[in-house]
């Protein structure tokens, strides 16, 4: 096992794919010469050489229609938004041609691209660099969608996006590039369409993805010193949702808590409360709850942006007031 932050996950799982297929390359904005904003990408430009890890101009539309048409060709890119905001500049290559391709031309192209990148609100990085864009993407049909959360599931997870045949947009969050853990020195992949039981419970699920897992967490430890029981469930793939897993854990706690970053009109929680509703409404004791940010654009001012999010305080009030009164161990 080795101590590895989440960016040095994500650099190695990058670099292995690399070293293990040719076809795979790497394209964005300062992801060369300068190893990338947030250094996933350090060092393998010496290694691999401008075709392989290719800095490109401020023109996203043009540098992720490039990376699509080579995915058609048998290449595989992994396209590196220095901010996951920047890549709505590329919707149309993602939605109309990355989406849309491998279906339109009755299966004869393949399109196995990565969209990876930094999002989510980070510490004033102004309402532009701030936002979640997960619910925009998971309209679009053709996609997967994957929001990693710790670097053990940073690193297996990109090695089986890089892997797969279909086009794959790969969510990091901001503020969890200097996440620490030890992860195996051994090769790994992960599964891209299951969720991860973080912790078994009887009382209630609750339901999150990305860097919220980490504010359940520290709910979750206050609550259980308190005598409650949650289940925590790491979504991951956010298209398509595991819901198998959510059913099987709502069979057994019949209450459920989501908790998101994404904004609450027609964010990822919407979405599974409908998918929950149709197929686990009479497991229900309760309605779902669900906590997510605001539906406006993150301030700038630090004070203002926390107010915009979820914090564990919220999170362990949410469970008490679904669950009612426990007696401490």
């Amino acid at each position: 096992m080795n101590k590895t932050l989440m960016f040095d996950a994500l650099r190695e799982a990058t670099d292995e794919e690399m070293l293990r297929d040719p076809r795979v390359f790497v394209v964005g904005e300062d992801v060369g010469h300068y190893g990338g904003s947030y250094k996933v990408t350090k060092g393998l430009h010496a290694k691999y050489g401008d075709l392989r890890v290719l800095d490109t101009p401020i023109a996203e539309n043009s540098f992720t229609g490039m990376a699509i048409g080579s995915a058609i060709t048998g290449l595989k890119p992994i396209v590196e938004g220095m901010n996951m905001s920047f890549l709505l500049l590329a919707f149309n290559q993602i939605s109309n041609n990355a989406g849309m391709l491998r279906y339109t031309s009755g299966g004869n192209f393949k399109i196995p691209i990565v969209i990876r990148g930094p999002g989510g609100v980070g510490r004033q990085l102004g309402a532009e660099h701030s936002q979640r864009l997960e619910a925009y993407f998971q309209a679009i049909p053709g996609l997967k969608i994957i929001a990693c959360s710790t670097p053990y599931n940073a690193k297996g997870l990109l090695k089986a996006a890089i892997r797969d045949e279909n086009p794959v947009i790969f969510f990091e969050h901001v503020l969890l590039y200097n996440l620490q853990e030890e992860i195996p020195a051994e090769e790994y992949v992960l599964p891209l369409d299951k969720a991860e039981l973080v912790r078994e419970g009887q009382d209630v699920t609750i339901i999150t993805y990305s860097r919220m897992r980490h504010h359940v967490i520290q709910a979750t430890d206050v609550l259980v010193k308190e005598g409650y029981d949650p289940e925590v469930i790491d979504l991951i793939s956010l298209k398509p949702i595991d819901i198998e897993s959510i059913i099987a854990s709502i069979r057994k706690t019949h209450l459920v808590l989501i908790v998101e970053e994404c904004m609450k009109t027609a964010g990822i929680g919407a979405e599974l409360i409908a998918q929950i509703n149709e197929k686990s409404f009479y497991e229900l004791d309760r309605p779902v709850i669900r906590l997510s940010s605001q539906d406006l654009p993150t301030p700038y001012n630090g004070t203002l942006e926390q107010a915009t999010v979820i914090h564990p305080q919220q999170i362990i009030t949410a469970v008490k007031d679904l669950v009612g009164t426990k007696s401490k161990p």
